[in-house]
């Protein structure tokens, strides 16, 4: 009977590890797409993983980042894309108007997160800046928007400040009440 018992203590000892690791959850994966290349996007790499870790995310601990570039070769972007769909991501970063504008029809359930220097709206990205609508939200720049206009003949350098101030206060008292 001691032999019995010891065989099968022994035996369960040996499964414990396998189903103490089943039980762990999984870890959430952010897909990045990138135009440009991994090496000059060193400090990119840097600086976004530091932005998360400011959120206590960090990567290989309760974090994964599947870095995608396309090394300057854009017509990769549908295929790097449609591959981190399939890995089922749970966020994807594309960076540049390109890596959003090919994001957005890939996939309607995965959120996509991007930035930009163009008009989202113009480019068909989102409904609005202040409701985005679908699984897409991001940041711009608005350096189109900035390059296009006549500051000193029309006079909407002053309109644009106050109307970005007072958006920008608005965003601070909701995020920092």
């Amino acid at each position: 009977m001691l032999r019995r018992e010891f065989i099968a203590g022994l035996g369960s000892a040996a499964a414990w590890p396998v189903v103490v690791q089943a039980q762990q959850p999984a870890v959430p994966v952010v897909g990045l797409l990138n135009t440009g290349s991994r090496a000059a996007s060193s400090s990119l790499e840097v600086a976004f993983r530091g932005g998360l870790g400011s959120m206590g995310f960090v990567e290989g601990r309760n974090v994964a980042i599947d870095y995608r570039y396309t090394e300057y070769q854009n017509d990769r972007l549908p295929e790097l894309a449609a591959e981190l769909v399939r890995r089922r991501v749970a966020v994807i970063v594309a960076l540049g108007i390109d890596a959003a504008l090919v994001a957005k029809p890939a996939t309607t359930t995965i959120p996509i997160v991007f930035d930009t220097g163009g008009d989202p709206v113009a480019l068909g990205l989102v409904a609005s800046l202040n409701r985005p609508g679908a699984n897409l939200t991001g940041g711009t720049f608005l350096a189109a928007e900035l390059a296009t206009r006549n500051w000193a003949r029309d006079g909407t350098a002053i309109d644009f400040i106050r109307e970005h101030r007072v958006r920008s206060a608005k965003n601070r008292q909701r995020h920092n009440p």
